[in-house]
């Protein structure tokens, strides 16, 4: 719902329950004598103490744990996490199980991706004001997302046990790993996916966009591969690169007094985006054939600093996601080891992969008991959430010529442009107890 408010020359823009994205929150900007005096993207979900949950957990029961984080990106969390007790633990899964977890992780990319793209996102450059308005002139285009998201559930729940929240992912590897012949059975609507998804690139760029270009910092994984489930570094435009283990050297999170988040900058105090944009910019060469193709006949420009773009880079990675699937399953034979074996020893240790929405960040202090001392967990919206109060800073000249409604909506489109996921966000947890009654 939005909300005008103007006093001698200032004008107030807020929503306060933004639709079409995961979870509660709400905008506020405040504009006077066209400049900025406020701006808020307030997360105002509870927090919902995850990393205090896993203390004193066993290694095992993590991957578990995590997954509840989210119902969209479980997959993501489960790796980012077994990438970090991994590394801990020394131990290396083998390249059969890094293909197999690659794979999953293709599963999760191609149904957030078609999710955002045609349910949360669409409505914002066709008029509508949901995906079940969009359906009635459009009902084309939201099966066509129904489909590809389907196709994705399946290949999680093949290779995960279940579409959400997958159970047969653990330190090592899988606890059970499929049969040629079930990844083969997906194998028809995935090919149809992917002329789905082709299409879909088109369609994406033929849309209109806004006329926004930023000057971002760009921060994703680094790896020899388009970055989905693995990398060791991680690279910052204009920067240079430096290994997973040292984010929390270089990123720092603060917190806010209008957000249950925390928000992180560099070092230095830079806002930075994660995500689509920043994976395309520095791996665009790396995609797979095929997108690469559809990105080449899309006329996007390269380098992409329009955050309302962002739609056409999701539906390239679609087209990625769907024909590195298609690749990997041709390549496949059942591992004759689901996992590695492993003993438990006190360490504390970093593991990065990239969620749809962008880097996730997981880090664990475990006890030779097995048990976890302390996590930190840094998800892509916390990392965005001070980049995107920056961008409705930066884009309040242009509202000064709209009606405050269409104002209003250029904001929510921004904002859903970065697909965030507010629950997610909401991880942080500093709890102190003074009892003052407690006997001196």
């Amino acid at each position: 719902m939005s909300d005008e408010h103007t006093v001698s020359g200032e004008k107030t823009y807020k929503v306060d329950l933004l639709t079409r994205v995961e979870g509660e929150g709400r905008f506020h900007l405040k504009v006077k004598d066209n400049q900025v005096i406020e701006s808020k993207l307030n997360i105002f979900e509870a927090p919902r103490y995850f990393e205090a949950f896993l203390r004193d957990r066993a290694i095992e029961e993590v991957p578990d744990i995590v997954a509840r984080i989210c119902g969209i990106c479980p997959v993501a969390y489960q790796m980012s996490a077994v990438r970090a007790l991994e590394n801990g633990l020394g131990v290396t899964p083998s390249s059969a199980i890094r293909a197999l977890r690659r794979l999953l992780y293709c599963g999760e990319w191609i149904e957030s991706h078609a999710l955002h793209v045609f349910l949360l996102h669409a409505p914002d450059f066709l008029g509508y004001d949901s995906a079940m308005a969009m359906a009635v002139d459009h009902k084309d285009l939201v099966e066509r997302g129904l489909k590809m998201k389907k196709a994705g559930n399946a290949l999680i729940e093949c290779l995960g046990g279940r579409a959400i929240h997958p159970i047969s992912i653990r330190v090592g590897g899988f606890t059970t790993t499929p049969r040629a012949s079930a990844l083969n059975a997906l194998r028809d609507d995935l090919a149809n996916a992917l002329q789905d998804a082709i299409d879909t690139v088109t369609w994406t760029a033929a849309l209109t966009f806004p006329d926004f270009n930023q000057a971002y910092t760009f921060v994703c994984l680094d790896h020899d591969q388009y970055p989905l489930e693995w990398g060791d570094a991680i690279h910052v435009s204009g920067s240079g690169r430096f290994p997973v283990e040292e984010f929390f050297d270089h990123s720092q999170e603060t917190h806010v007094a209008h957000s249950t988040a925390l928000q992180s900058h560099l070092r230095d105090g830079q806002t930075y985006l994660c995500g689509p944009m920043a994976r395309l910019n520095r791996h665009h060469e790396r995609l797979h054939p095929t997108a690469r193709t559809a990105l080449a006949k899309s006329g996007l420009s390269l380098p992409v600093h329009n955050p309302y773009q962002s739609i056409v880079v999701r539906a390239v990675e679609l087209v990625h996601a769907l024909a590195e699937a298609l690749d990997l399953i041709d390549a496949y034979t059942q591992p004759e080891a689901a996992f590695s074996d492993y003993s438990p020893r006190a360490a504390t240790a970093c593991g990065a992969t990239e969620a749809p929405r962008g880097l996730l960040v997981h880090r664990y202090q475990m006890g030779e008991d097995g048990l976890i001392k302390h996590a930190d967990i840094v998800p892509p919206t916390s990392q965005n959430q001070a980049q995107i109060e920056a961008d409705l800073v930066s884009i309040a000249p242009q509202l000064m010529a709209l009606a405050h409604n269409d104002a209003t909506h250029l904001c929510e489109q921004l904002i859903r442009a970065y697909d965030p996921c507010i629950s997610c966000a909401t991880h942080f947890l500093k709890l102190n107890i003074e009892n003052v009654n407690a006997p001196s």
